[in-house]
């Protein structure tokens, strides 16, 4: 579907297989449909929380995304598309968040080390990989590289990194017809939030299970277990005033892995 009709929806990718991002995404407490992605994971909002919000769906996509990578040792790369405009947002860990955008023409806007930072945090190659994204970056004359192909462009990059798109999930999709296809994707499943026991539950099992063993414990894990409440608690705070769905989720999630590896570390020391 062309662009050219504007559209709203959006993708979140997780550098990160689906027993990874589960847990992390459970804690968002909202509705998403998670589907492997060659390498990486896709997550795909079942609603559509920026209709009728004070923030459009790259503030919302980016806040979850943000939230995310800050309880996690992987990125998520949030891409969206709005109005004609297009961009991505990348979260990795308290690291700046590295984001671009183009206009519905093509037209590039964004910071100059927005790719850089992009190839470097997702292990790209920094010569040849790094060259095609900041060619992305560069006016066209070409009326037909709009915002669409530039996203389709960097999506066309990333395969080198290990992601594979499901059918019908790219650039230009309404979030509905999104929805959809996330659900006949294979593999697909739904993430849906059932409370904090549950979701305690599956992130400690996801912990346990996977390839590194037990959660870190000791001064590391009580140190980064203080810093995510001591950043969680006020973010809280200012996402309730400011009425933004993708930052308070941001909180919520920074304060329950806080809270989480404080009381992880506590529990395993004592056997």
């Amino acid at each position: 579907m062309s662009i050219s009709q504007p559209q709203a929806g959006g993708l979140l990718l997780c550098r990160a297989e689906p027993l990874a991002a589960r847990p992390a995404a459970h804690l968002l407490r909202v509705r998403l449909l998670l589907a492997p992605a060659g390498e990486w994971s896709v997550l795909v909002p079942e609603t559509k929380p920026w209709q009728g919000g004070e923030e459009g769906v790259a503030d919302v996509l980016a806040g979850w995304g943000s939230a995310i990578a800050l309880g996690t040792s992987w990125p998520v790369l949030s891409l969206w598309w709005e109005g004609g405009r297009t961009g991505f947002a990348l979260a990795s860990g308290f690291r700046r968040t590295a984001a671009y955008e183009w206009e519905r023409d093509g037209r590039p806007v964004g910071e100059p080390d927005a790719m850089r930072m992009l190839a470097a945090r997702l292990g790209l190659d920094p010569v040849l990989d790094l060259e095609e994204l900041e060619r992305l970056t560069r006016p066209d004359t070409d009326p037909a590289v709009d915002g669409e192909a530039r996203v389709l462009g960097l999506i066309a990059l990333l395969a080198r990194a290990g992601l594979a798109l499901p059918a019908g999930l790219g650039p230009g999709e309404p979030a509905d017809r999104l929805r959809e296809a996330a659900r006949v994707a294979p593999g697909a499943e739904a993430v849906v939030w059932s409370g904090w026991r549950d979701a305690v539950r599956a992130e400690l099992d996801a912990v346990e299970e996977g390839p590194l063993g037990p959660w870190v414990r000791g001064p590391r894990a009580r140190l980064l277990g203080a810093a995510q409440l001591s950043a969680g608690a006020p973010l809280l705070l200012w996402a309730a005033r400011r009425r933004s769905p993708g930052w308070l989720a941001a909180g919520t999630l920074l304060t329950a892995h806080g809270a989480l590896s404080l009381a992880y570390d506590r529990a395993r020391s004592r056997h």
